[in-house]
């Protein structure tokens, strides 16, 4: 779906020569390839150039390309900052931060240690069998069929699942929210994105004075009773805290999956090694991570200041984006070739201070749908001459029938 993109306006600190776009345009699909073509000839760019349309609301960003510089910024949170890289709080006129992603070192430090113990190893070790259980009904439920859309009947239902226990919300409303994140992360028209975030937000406040009022044992009501510093949580902290876990929790996972089961439906080779050693499909998960890394944050510089020989100002913003680092040719040779072996040390959970707080609970559903899916249906593959189209942004299959 093309849409039309609003006129640049182009900063003066901003040579010419370093203006290109950026295909990765949030609110868009495309029926390409967004991974193998496109990211191949961003990395034939310039390290570092200024994109017109980067940013949600298709407004402008730097894109730094290689992963050698992205780790340096991740690191460098006096310089680039990640307060407020995401418009949603701002476009509804709120000061809340999406907490802890939002938040810089050294306070960063003190939300993560309340957060951390959610989503421990153990911790998600105790929801094994339950997430177990999930995947096998839900796949129970059409595999005689010889068919499904994975995206609808699995990606976004069998993770939210487990998300909405966590958080105690009801499962009948899963279709609500699914619109609501739609519009959050998938919406390039600013409007619908700050009514999505009224929404989700409007929601939120129910549920914690809920909580306030019926504590119960779930992550809002565990939130309530931490403390900072010696105090309870503020209700902008709260907010933030919510807010942060809802769009993790109803999207990301879905998103790596669909693109993982199209990889295996495409590639049967791979699908019979992991059906013949399914020890390695924690292994392939990380490769399928690099090769089809689907999301882009954003950092703000907060000084002026020169990076990469590129001069930045105080209010840029910054991509970080993990498509172009999963396939950046200096740090993957042959980054097109997913290859189960390659063991990559890549930034699609993040780096530094604010690696992916769920990663624990994303990997472990990742892996339990893989083995599962393999164990009942071993031979599938994209449904004969369906083309496939992609959200960009959060890059995903919109649709994605299997056919065994």
């Amino acid at each position: 779906m093309q849409m039309e993109l609003p006129d640049p306006t182009i900063p003066e600190h901003v040579p010419a020569s370093l203006v290109h776009p950026f295909p990765y345009v949030f609110g868009m699909t495309t029926t390409e390839d967004p991974y193998s073509d496109w990211a191949a000839a961003v990395h034939e760019g310039p390290d570092i150039f200024y994109a017109p349309h980067a940013y949600p609301g298709a407004t402008p960003s730097w894109v730094v390309r290689k992963v050698e510089d992205l780790r340096k910024i991740y690191f460098d949170t006096e310089t680039f900052s990640s307060k407020d890289f995401s418009p949603f709080a701002k476009l509804v006129g709120e000061s809340w931060t999406n907490t802890p992603a939002e938040v810089d070192p050294p306070e960063h430090a003190k939300y993560r240690a309340f957060v951390n113990p959610i989503f421990a190893p153990k911790a998600m070790t105790k929801l094994e069998d339950r997430i177990r259980n999930y995947a096998a009904e839900y796949i129970d439920g059409f595999r005689e069929k010889g068919e499904c859309e994975f995206m609808a009947e699995f990606a976004f239902e069998f993770p939210i699942k487990v998300f909405l226990e966590l958080m105690d919300f009801p499962l009948s409303n899963t279709k609500q929210f699914l619109e609501w994140e739609f519009g959050l992360l998938h919406s390039m028209d600013l409007m619908k994105i700050a009514d999505a975030t009224r929404n989700v937000v409007g929601y939120l406040r129910e549920q914690i004075e809920d909580r306030r009022k019926n504590p119960r044992d779930d992550v809002i009501s565990y939130a309530l009773e931490v403390e900072i510093d010696g105090r309870k949580l503020n209700d902008d902290e709260l907010v933030g805290f919510s807010f942060n876990l809802f769009i993790g929790g109803l999207d990301t996972v879905s998103t790596n999956m669909g693109n993982q089961f199209l990889h295996l439906a495409r590639n049967p080779q791979d699908r019979q090694f992991l059906s013949e050693n399914p020890q390695e499909i924690p292994h392939a998960i990380d490769e399928m991570m690099r090769a089809y890394a689907a999301v882009t944050t954003f950092r703000t510089c907060t000084k002026e200041t020169e990076f990469g020989g590129v001069k930045m100002m105080p209010g840029d913003k910054v991509a970080m984006s993990t498509t172009l680092a999963g396939r950046d040719p200096a740090e993957f040779p042959n980054p097109e070739q997913v290859r189960f072996d390659r063991r990559p040390r890549m930034l699609s959970w993040g780096y530094g201070p604010h690696m992916c707080v769920g990663m624990h609970l994303a990997k472990r559903e990742m892996r339990i749908a893989i083995e599962e899916f393999l164990k009942e249906i071993p031979e599938f593959e994209v449904k004969p001459e369906h083309a496939i189209e992609y959200h960009l942004g959060m890059i995903q299959p919109v649709t994605l029938p299997l056919v065994w």
